[in-house]
């Protein structure tokens, strides 16, 4: 945790904390897996993304569930919750809110005042977001990142926590607008959403075709979830660790003496453009996460490497000869890891 020389704190005081956020976050698990079956790789990623203090961005075809786990997750925090429903004609008004024209019963004058729009709960759900215009798309853009709104000149600050979860369907499906890049760096994670077993689907069945249907309770408030996200921030990462992790972003980078695999290699052959520092920072956030719920109080390679997928998906952009070749980011980014090794080595330099 934190520098002993700086920290008030006893081993033990850290040990019970750490104790504590391994059992809210199995606590957690438990009760959205009284609805939610199966996907709990899918149900990790999002909790990992609250409390790093991060949003994420769900993808899958259409009745996977995406949208219940989100409405479950909210279910177990004691937070405002709001969904906004993604279609061509919403506008940014729609979700960042307006001011309106009232007037004083009394004195009959009239003023603007400002109406909240649904993005000023603290769980928000923008649901299939990219069936909305990108100009709708682009309103989220100041609450994700600088959790706040400006409207009419004037900024309101969002109420801490605050998390975007936003559902998706691929891109390839009928009326459907790709989100721009500033916004797919907002997420902290992309997370894919998969068909259901057999096993699964079969539970599932039972419990939606049957005559009672489960309900999730209340775990953690919003203090807790802030409490949280604070031990988080506390976990410690060796120097070696937060360099391996900058060094896998900047493998990343096209046409740089970084890229992975060299001048031949996947990224100067299929990447247009790499991570941002975003995307290092993703790493490090999600990994801090999985070492507090594995019971460790520092990250390792293997955290790093467990988030790079959802981490970096989203922040690779393919170019047109990926596409011919039939690349996909996943793909490719599992090449990056396997040919950027833990430890620098003199072929592997740092710009």
């Amino acid at each position: 945790m934190a520098d002993v020389n700086q920290s008030t704190e006893t081993p033990a005081e850290v040990r019970a904390q750490c104790d504590d956020f391994r059992n809210t976050f199995a606590r957690l698990r438990q009760e959205i897996g009284k609805v939610m079956v199966g996907q709990q790789a899918v149900v990790d990623s999002v909790l990992v993304c609250l409390f790093a203090g991060g949003n994420v961005l769900l993808e899958g075809v259409p009745g996977l569930g995406k949208t219940l786990l989100v409405r479950t997750l909210a279910t177990t925090l004691h937070l405002p919750f709001s969904r906004i429903q993604f279609t061509p004609d919403l506008m940014p008004a729609d979700v960042i809110g307006t001011n309106i024209v009232t007037e004083d019963p009394e004195t009959g004058r009239r003023r603007f005042e400002f109406q909240p729009g649904p993005i000023f709960a603290q769980v928000v759900l923008a649901d299939e977001i990219n069936r909305a215009t990108p100009k709708t798309q682009s309103a989220l853009l100041e609450a994700m990142q600088e959790r706040s709104v400006t409207s009419g000149g004037t900024t309101y600050k969002l109420e801490q926590p605050f998390l975007v979860l936003a559902t998706q369907n691929p891109i390839e499906q009928e009326g459907t607008y790709p989100l721009p890049e500033a916004q797919l760096d907002r997420f902290l994670l992309k997370v894919n959403v998969g068909y259901a077993p057999l096993e699964d689907l079969m539970t599932i069945l039972d419990r939606t075709t049957g005559a009672e249907t489960p309900v999730a309770g209340k775990v953690v408030d919003g203090p807790k979830i802030l409490e949280m996200q604070k031990l988080v921030r506390q976990v410690v990462v060796a120097p070696h660790v937060k360099q391996y992790a900058a060094r896998l972003v900047l493998a990343t980078h096209p046409e740089t003496d970084s890229a992975a695999g060299g001048p031949n290699g996947p990224t100067n052959r299929y990447v247009r453009c790499g991570g941002s520092p975003r995307a290092a920072q993703a790493l490090v956030l999600a990994s801090k996460v999985r070492a507090l719920v594995d019971g460790r109080f520092h990250v390792s390679y293997q955290d790093i490497q467990d988030v790079a997928l959802p981490a970096l998906r989203h922040r690779v952009l393919l170019n047109f000869e990926a596409e011919a070749d039939r690349v996909d980011p996943d793909m490719l980014v599992k090449e990056i890891i396997k040919l950027t090794p833990t430890q620098p080595t003199a072929a592997v330099g740092v710009r």
